[in-house]
């Protein structure tokens, strides 16, 4: 809206650039190779990203994307995997889950991924830290990833979805929820872990309070696998290593 955004920092151009869904804003462009400054009016809106995508590849083989842990994602992915065996004709061979680039997100949701494929209870993220309230362990289990007065709704899935072959594509920039989740199906040794080592984000953060609109926030905890392997700047290292995901073929526009 004619406001050079050069000496703005970030956080005030995004605080310019938001606004009421609906109204609109106009955004002046200088490219290298345009002869004058492009503009653009956009329209405002709430942007929802859809965190759960899926297709059968060929019959009998399904691929599940994940691209970050939202609140919902246990149902949509509940939903999809429903749709999936549904839509098979035949018995599933076999189930490509993709985490690549998911950046993490809800705790809850990654305990609730792991669980739809995971036996009842399972272990599947513990966190250590030096005081007991910064130990936790959770398990594929409803009252450690369903919110308050929420049904089941990884119930009634087919119970092929705990056993069919799968594969869990990750890289560098798989991080945080989506590591939890790799991390617990390798160490069940439920999946076969395929890709780059990941991001290596696992540790817990507790914001504490000083006064005068301040905080402080420091590292408590750290999360561990169910073998006790530690995330944090470590990562999860493949099974399989293929150095260029781009080559294995399959959509990742999805």
């Amino acid at each position: 809206d004619d406001t050079m955004v050069k000496s703005l920092t970030l956080s005030d151009a995004v605080k310019r650039m938001r606004g009421k869904p609906g109204s609109k804003i106009v955004l002046t462009v200088i490219r290298k190779d345009a002869p004058k400054p492009l503009t653009f009016t956009i329209t405002r809106a709430i942007i929802k990203v859809k965190s759960v995508k899926s297709k059968l590849i060929e019959p009998g083989y399904a691929f599940v994307r994940i691209t970050q842990f939202q609140e919902r994602t246990g149902e949509n992915l509940a939903s999809a995997l429903n749709t999936l065996f549904k839509e098979n004709k035949e018995a599933m061979k076999g189930l490509v889950l993709d985490l690549r680039s998911d950046p993490g997100g809800l705790l809850n949701s990654s305990v609730a991924a792991s669980a739809a494929f995971l036996p009842k209870d399972a272990l599947v993220v513990y966190t250590e830290g030096r005081n007991s309230s910064a130990k936790m362990r959770l398990n594929a289990t409803p009252n450690d990833y369903l919110r308050d007065n929420e049904k089941d709704y990884l119930k009634n899935l087919p119970a092929a979805v705990k056993t069919v072959p799968m594969i869990v594509l990750v890289n560098g920039g798989s991080a945080s929820a989506s590591e939890i989740v790799a991390g617990a199906l390798q160490d069940h040794k439920r999946a076969v872990i395929m890709g780059t080592q990941t991001f290596g984000k696992g540790s817990v953060q507790s914001v504490l309070p000083l006064g005068n609109n301040t905080a402080i926030k420091l590292t408590t905890a750290r999360y561990y696998t169910p073998n006790g392997r530690s995330i944090q700047a470590k990562g999860i290292v493949p099974d399989i290593v293929v150095e260029d995901p781009a080559t294995a073929g399959l959509d990742q526009s999805l």
